[in-house]
Parts: C-alpha cells; structure tokens; sequence
C-alpha cells in the first residue's frame, strides 16, 4: 500500500514538473529564473547575514546571528536527509528535460528552497512584510523547478525544511542573544 503511495505520488510530481519546466516555458523566465535561483544559494544568505551584521546596526547583528544559526541548521538537515533520500535530479531520470544548469548532488530537498525560506522567513518576521518576502521565496523556489534541477516536491519539502529551521531559531531567540552576550562580555574583558 504504502509503496503505491509513493508511486502515485511520483506521478504526480512527474506531472507538475514537466507542467512547470515545458508548460510555462518562455524567453523571459529562461533568462531570469536562472538569475533568481542565485537568490536560494546559501553564499547569498551569507552574503545577507554580513551585510546586516555590519550594516544592520545592533538589530542587524542580532538577526544576522540568528540568520546564520538558523541557514547552518537548514544545510546540515536538508544535506542529511538529501544522502539519506538519495533522489536523482530529474535530468538524470528523466527524458526532454528544459534544462538551464546542472548540479552534482541529489534532488530531495532542494537546498536553495530550504536556504531561501530559512533566510526569507527570519527576515519577514524580524523586519515585517513576511508576506512579500515569502513570496520571494517562494519565486526562487519556482525558479530550481523551471530550470530544470528539482521535481515541485522536493522545492515544497525543502520550503518547509526552511520555514521549520528559521521558527526553531527564532523560538530560541531569547536564549541565542543572551549566548552572544555573554561571549561578546567576555571577549571584552
């Protein structure tokens, strides 16, 4: 039973994937969605994290600390769970493929829709507007299924995976900034 589960489920997904990477094909999204899923790289969210670390004033700080902390424990779930799943990317399975790059490792989750949501989310509820930068997210999320790298379910898991990451840090937020606190004073010491 649960084995036919998870074959319908794989049609499905077959489905919505060539429904996103054929159906919605277009010269313009090929040359920005390639663009837009840099945006889900975890260089960029380090990127993020520095600039308000070093911009960002006191506030910047805090939630650049938050935003690292929450983006380490996003890539070391989803790298697990990718090597555990072991799913094949679907131009390695699959045929006619719209494909505009390549990547090396496995499929599930996507770690750009994981760094993307993990970033996103701590953003949103630390800044405002979680609406609007969900919606980025969820654009970037859409861009690893349109170029060709990532099946819808893994960019939804990886969204999850990613929202789950930045709720648990901000969760712990309080205690997170009290352990900044404590090693800052003693460094100044």
């Amino acid at each position: 039973m649960l084995e036919s589960f998870v074959v319908s489920i794989n049609h499905v997904d077959v489905a919505l994937f060539y429904m996103i990477n054929h159906g919605l094909q277009n010269t313009v999204f090929n040359v920005t969605m390639p663009v837009i899923t840099n945006a889900g790289t975890d260089a960029f969210w380090l990127m993020v994290c520095v600039g308000l670390f070093i911009f960002g004033g006191e506030k910047g700080r805090n939630v650049a600390i938050l935003g690292m902390i929450a983006l380490l424990f996003g890539y070391v779930l989803s790298e697990f769970i990718k090597y555990e799943i072991a799913r094949p990317r679907p131009y390695t399975v699959l045929s006619n493929v719209h494909l505009l790059t390549t990547m090396a490792d496995y499929s599930f989750p996507s770690g750009h829709s994981v760094a993307a949501f993990t970033g996103c989310t701590i953003l949103g509820v630390k800044y405002g507007y979680l609406f609007l930068f969900l919606l980025l997210a969820g654009v970037i999320a859409f861009s690893r299924v349109y170029i060709g790298v990532h099946y819808p379910f893994d960019v939804i898991f990886g969204s999850l995976v990613g929202v789950f990451c930045a709720l648990m840090v901000l969760h712990f937020e309080e205690n997170i900034l009290k352990a900044k606190n404590k090693i800052i004073h003693k460094l100044v010491e």
